[in-house]
């Protein structure tokens, strides 16, 4: 009796180390611009897709989120949690994995890990953003917190946006030291500064990704010059953020999906009917970006489900015809659809 899986069966699975090697084989930066391209286009179709909130399960020291979507044809969700004092026990603050299935039969397409993807389409996220938003002459970042986020932030702002120059500032100069080291070689001119005051001196974009899962202050309004933009990543959950509320208050602020950012984002400081731009808009020209040389632009990112099947939907064609992968038995096929229980006995032998 032939007890191998059919090919119905078999679920195309893309591991960590698989992963880093697709990255690797396409290129680094190419990757960052291509997920980029990918998620702009689908933030201009927008409205083709399924949205809601991410459905979370907070605790004291975290949260664990899944975040589904569907353009009509494919549906992908994410598992992901946000775990701030992890780093301090030696473990990652973010991890995740994702899923992309066909609407039709409703059977996954792909399996893959989402920790490192995750980090790459959130970098690509923030230049799409960037890109619609900075000044067109930028070529200064401030990159505020330098953890697990920062050099995909870095060196996704000059794939996509030609950013030339870096300055880096975290609490924790290990950190710091960490991140300059890592872009080294990578084009970019980057500096290491003692404070946020220093670091954002003559950058023409701001952006923050720290893990504290907490109300804080990265920024305060004083440090915040005309023109700037910045880029609010680390705020992901109800009651963690970054910016003092008189910066909120004072710039005009992007979204990606409002009624998840008014929950996690740097918005929740402020009045729930606070006016917001939301991105998709401003990519499709149904609303302005940047409308001034001296104004304040806040992009208050939290990720979104749409940003991840992107990334997802991106892989999912990348690694064809590639050895980037491996097939997993996950779908049950018996030769009768209605036999799943002889199918069990059968295996018995």
């Amino acid at each position: 009796m032939n007890m191998n899986p059919s090919k119905l069966a078999m679920v195309p699975f893309v591991s960590v180390a698989n992963m880093m090697k697709l990255v690797h084989s396409i290129g680094l930066e190419t990757f960052l611009k291509d997920v980029a391209a990918e998620i702009e286009s689908d933030f201009a179709r927008w409205e083709l897709f399924d949205k809601t909130p991410r459905v979370g399960s907070h605790s004291d020291v975290g949260v664990i989120e899944l975040m589904p979507t569907s353009d009509g044809e494919l549906y992908g969700f994410k598992y992901v949690n946000g775990h701030p004092k992890n780093m301090a026990e030696g473990l990652q603050t973010v991890t995740a994995f994702g899923l992309l299935a066909d609407v039709y039969s409703g059977y996954p397409v792909m399996l893959s890990e989402m920790t490192v993807l995750t980090a790459l389409r959130t970098a690509a996220m923030s230049a799409v953003a960037t890109k619609h938003l900075a000044a067109p002459n930028a070529t200064t970042m401030a990159m505020i917190g330098n953890g697990a986020q920062s050099e995909f932030q870095c060196l996704a702002q000059k794939a996509v946006n030609g950013i030339t120059h870096i300055r880096l500032y975290d609490i924790d100069p290990v950190a710091t030291a960490k991140c300059l080291a890592n872009l080294a070689g990578h084009g970019l001119d980057v500096t290491a500064c003692k404070s946020p005051e220093e670091a954002i001196e003559g950058a023409h974009i701001i952006t923050t990704a720290t893990a504290d899962k907490d109300m804080q202050t990265i920024l305060t309004d004083n440090m915040v010059g005309a023109g700037v933009h910045i880029n609010a990543i680390g705020g992901d959950c109800p009651g963690k953020t970054e910016l003092h509320r008189d910066i909120v208050a004072r710039s005009t602020v992007f979204v990606e999906y409002p009624p998840q950012t008014r929950i996690e984002g740097e918005i929740q400081q402020m009045d729930p009917d606070h006016p917001v731009v939301e991105l998709w808009e401003v990519i499709t020209g149904k609303a302005k970006g940047r409308q001034s040389t001296g104004e304040v632009t806040l992009f208050d990112g939290v990720g979104f489900a749409i940003e991840d099947f992107s990334a997802l939907r991106y892989v999912h064609n990348a690694i064809k015809g590639t050895p980037f992968f491996d097939q997993l038995d996950m779908i049950a096929d018996p030769d009768d659809p209605r036999d799943l229980f002889g199918m069990l006995l059968r295996a018995k032998g």
